[in-house]
């Protein structure tokens, strides 16, 4: 439930130009909150897609363009804000993930929750991670528990398997949380699972292993909506702490493969692959999302922002 002081609060986005970042800026909006969106220098006016939103509400939007890189910029976004949900975006001209990446997030990160650190009226920060800072680790077949929010994945065997992806995540996560635990900054991390959203496809560098995923129970997805939903209510919950496993599903036997192969590969043929002829065979859930599960049982969300709901059917049946 949004507190009763909602309509007071200013928050900021950041990257507000990326596809979690302008559904944030949309609910937000939506439940009262004078919203800074900040994006990209290199994002055009129209990336911030407010469709739906009433002309009024349109107003408590204001526009920023804040590059990570540049500090300035960051704090001028934030002036005023009582709370950050940010997420790493990519540049234009480097919008794939490699060996030099981590270096690039590691040090936006950096600025960012610096910048934090400098901003008086900054009381909470939502950082955005990802499973795969979390699940790669080695010998996962041989693991006994479930991995949850107090495992980190391993980044020489990230390295070792040019996993960039995971490699950067944990390494930023970690940069993040090192300095806001120094500088006193009340943040939590929501860590998501592969965001199912119409403009994915098989490059998507959260997919580099996703056979290895797949076969020890880990691989798993999350909808928009309920990705939205998660970063809302660890900020609104005063007792949110740490980090959150965030998935709605889990890729747990053949079927469910199959379908989110097609989907990240319409034009393939559509034959079922050799290696998936094993029947029903279930595979075991190895990932707990129990803690962000128990934080948003009374959580009151709001009506949903696209029918993203229907392509997350479309893989789990």
């Amino acid at each position: 439930m949004a507190p009763a002081s909602s309509h007071l609060q200013k928050v900021c986005v950041m990257d507000a130009s990326g596809r979690l970042g302008s559904a944030l800026v949309h609910r937000l909006l939506q439940r009262g909150y004078t919203v800074h969106a900040a994006l990209q220098p290199h994002a055009h006016g129209d990336d911030l897609k407010l469709n739906g939103v009433a002309g009024e509400i349109k107003k408590k939007v204001k526009i920023f363009r804040a590059d990570p890189f540049d500090y300035q910029s960051i704090t001028d976004a934030l002036k005023g804000c009582s709370g950050l949900f940010y997420a790493f975006e990519p540049a234009e001209d480097h919008p794939t993930y490699d060996e030099y990446m981590a270096e690039e997030e590691v040090r936006a990160a950096h600025n960012v929750i610096e910048a934090c650190a400098r901003t008086e009226t900054i009381d909470k920060v939502v950082f955005t991670s990802s499973a795969t800072a979390i699940i790669w680790r080695d010998n996962l077949e041989s693991i006994a528990s479930d991995l949850d929010e107090h495992h980190w994945s391993d980044v020489n065997l990230c390295r070792k398997f040019k996993l960039w992806h995971a490699l950067s995540k944990t390494v930023a996560e970690k940069t993040a949380w090192a300095l806001a635990m120094d500088r006193g900054i009340n943040m939590v991390s929501i860590n998501a699972g592969l965001l199912i959203e119409p403009r994915l496809s098989i490059t998507h560098p959260y997919l580099k292993g996703a056979a290895e995923m797949y076969e020890c129970g880990r691989f798993v997805t999350v909808d928009l909506d309920f990705l939205v939903d998660a970063h809302i209510c660890v900020f609104e919950d005063v007792s949110s702490y740490g980090r959150y496993l965030c998935f709605n599903h889990a890729v747990t036997n053949h079927e469910d493969a199959i379908r989110l192969a097609r989907l990240l590969t319409p034009s393939a043929p559509s034959a079922t692959p050799q290696s998936y002829e094993e029947g029903g065979m279930i595979i075991q859930q190895r990932l707990s999302n129990k803690k962000l599960d128990k934080m948003m049982v009374d959580f009151e969300s709001e009506r949903p922002l696209e029918d993203s709901s229907i392509i997350h059917s479309q893989i789990s049946g």
